[in-house]
């Protein structure tokens, strides 16, 4: 039995301490994050603001529909996790067609974001706030 090749193009992305791996296969658009299959990104990441941010990358390069996305996702919030997730599809993207990193590019989408939480310091009660001044 000759076994047959799935044609999928894969992308990393990470943003604060969420890791997107993410495969596009040509399909119709579905999207399965983590094992779980869901209509519509909304269902996952409940502010529509952070499902426009993750799927931007798509709409940009009009192939918004044409390619079944499989994320494994880890770490972080749901904002880094969508900043993660929009990384690694513009990445996904450049793979399947080289002609659409200008676009991409343009864009800013295949930049990371290298902002990250400032660690806590010793005497302090966050990263920068210090204990309120007592005179007395």
């Amino acid at each position: 039995m000759a076994q047959t090749e799935v044609v999928g193009y894969y992308g990393t992305g990470r943003r604060k301490t969420a890791v997107a791996r993410v495969f596009l296969r040509p399909g119709d658009g579905k999207i399965r994050i983590n094992g779980k299959v869901y209509d519509d990104i909304n269902e996952y990441f409940h502010n529509p603001a952070w499902s426009r941010h993750a799927l931007e990358p798509l709409v940009v390069t009009n192939t918004l529909g044409k390619f079944d996305i499989v994320v494994r996702l880890n770490g972080g919030g749901p904002a880094g996790q969508a900043g993660a997730l929009r990384l690694g599809i513009a990445g996904a993207l450049v793979q399947f067609d080289e002609n659409l990193k200008p676009t991409l590019k343009e864009h800013k989408m295949l930049t990371r974001d290298p902002r990250m939480v400032e660690r806590k310091k010793y005497g302090l009660k966050k990263a920068r706030r210090a204990p309120q001044y007592s005179k007395r």
